[in-house]
């Protein structure tokens, strides 16, 4: 019998603010562990919390940029379970009335674009970190991940495969990053996935028990921990025993998929209204407001590259992967109106540096204005090609312009045409046998000659100039 898959994601997005989601304390990664407290965060008694305005604007901008419905009044909730890192034993999030329901996620699939619809998003505190101590009967706990502000994006179960779930999480991952609400990195947490995994017989229509998969921190996870829980349950039907819903770990290490815990259901948490916490009501105007600052999207933007400047598929693609780069090309090429030759560069000797050093786009050390000094001396003739190159290195090393460089290092093409005929006319007499071997009829013996100017004008020679001038010596 044939199975498929039915896959549900919920992706939780560290929102980009300075503070916590209810209190003052900083929202960065990286501190030492337990420094980025307070009296809120930890839940001591009579903390009230504060919502984070900030951190409701982000929510907003990410649901309207996924086609979802901003609800004018949402509210919060208390989510009861206990568990080490959870250090009120309750965690604030939005249940009975979340901040947005409805919506897509438009992905890119080989047969097409296919939208992926959103259940709902909501706004929640992050839980703590546990970290394994020195020893190995020791957890240590970290609490200053604990109420960070989290936008949670729940799908539809109506995702059919490991590779179309990792599909739509890039894309949503790429418009979080475009609308700078979210820095997408999943090795720091700021992006996690859980995966809710069933499989039913092929053409079925049944809702069968699944299983959920917590806190994928890679695409390559993401996919291999699906793949493997989907084997296992066919293997479980085949030999005629059922699926328990259980929540499931992936183990990179021995890249298996290992039960934790049953499954919990909503009953489990207990849910009931903040106290502390008033209903959020938003006013239309200020829904639109967000809304108005929206950029353009990665899908809209790699379209317009197409039309506006000509660029094929492929590199439209790689010049809207990222929001700065697609800044950075068109910031070129209002300097340059030649975006053939900017995307040429920016695509194999700027992104080569970048990724060889992984230096960020924003931390570029060749800005628009010396890429383009540099496109400028090749369109005057006064540098060469295989010269740019050298003189690309120079400007990504020392962050300086092309003709500084040109000037500094004497690496001004000649273009003179008496200077290069007195080159290649000794070049000539001291080479009577190639010279012979051209009268014989040997053509390429030309490219010889202009070997042999270039090492002697260190490359600096116009090869077009050079060519020509080589040609009519010869032929005399």
């Amino acid at each position: 019998m044939g199975y498929e898959a039915v896959i549900g994601l919920e992706i939780h997005a560290q929102l980009q603010t300075r503070t916590k989601l209810f209190c003052a304390c900083p929202a960065t990664f990286g501190a030492e562990p337990n420094t980025l407290t307070c009296p809120v965060c930890l839940g001591l008694p009579g903390a009230l919390p504060v919502l984070n305005r900030r951190a409701v604007e982000f929510a907003i901008r990410a649901a309207g940029a996924l086609g979802c419905t901003v609800h004018r009044e949402s509210a919060f909730d208390r989510k009861s379970y206990f568990y080490p890192d959870l250090p009120k034993g309750y965690q604030i999030t939005q249940y009975t009335r979340p901040l947005a329901t409805g919506g897509g996620i438009e992905t890119d699939m080989p047969d097409g674009v296919r939208s992926v619809p959103i259940r709902r998003i909501h706004i929640e505190e992050d839980a703590g970190r546990t970290v394994r101590g020195p020893a190995a009967d020791r957890v240590l706990l970290d609490f200053n991940r604990a109420g960070t502000p989290l936008a949670e994006i729940v799908t539809e179960p109506a995702i059919s495969s490991p590779a179309e779930a990792v599909a739509c999480l890039k894309a949503l991952r790429q418009i979080l990053m475009y609308l700078e609400v979210c820095n997408g990195n999943m090795e720091e947490g700021s992006l996690r996935c859980e995966a809710n995994v069933s499989v039913r017989p092929l053409g079925s229509t049944e809702h069968r028990p699944r299983t959920e998969i917590k806190n994928l921190n890679s695409f390559r996870f993401v996919e291999r921990a699906m793949r493997i829980e989907i084997d296992r349950q066919v293997a479980v039907y085949e030999a005629g025993g059922a699926i328990e819903p259980r929540t499931m770990c992936y183990d990179e290490n021995a890249d298996s998929v290992r039960p934790t815990r049953p499954k919990e259901e909503a009953h489990d948490y207990r849910y009931v209204p903040e106290p502390d916490l008033q209903p959020l009501r938003l006013s239309d105007e200020r829904i639109a407001e967000v809304a108005a600052e929206q950029p353009e999207l990665p899908r809209a933007r790699r379209a317009r590259f197409e039309t506006q400047y000509g660029l094929p598929r492929s590199a439209a693609e790689v010049l809207t992967a990222e929001r700065p780069l697609a800044d950075y090309f068109e910031d070129c090429v209002k300097l340059w109106l030649d975006p053939h030759a900017v995307a040429g560069w920016v695509m194999t000797d700027l992104l080569g540096g970048l990724g060889r050093d992984k230096v960020p786009v924003a931390s570029c050390p060749v800005t628009p204005n010396n890429l383009v000094s540099l496109l400028k001396l090749i369109h005057k003739g006064e540098i060469s090609h295989a010269m740019a190159r050298e003189i690309f290195a120079e400007m990504y090393r020392s962050g300086s312009d092309a003709p500084t460089i040109v000037h500094e290092k004497g690496l001004a093409q000649v273009s003179d045409a008496a200077e290069l005929r007195a080159v290649v006319e000794g070049i000539v007499d001291a080479n009577p046998a190639q010279f012979d071997k051209y009268l014989a009829g040997n053509e390429k013996i030309i490219d010889f000659f202009m070997g042999e100017l270039m090492k002697a004008t260190m490359g600096r020679a116009n090869p077009a100039v050079a060519l020509e001038i080589i040609k009519r010596k010869l032929k005399k």
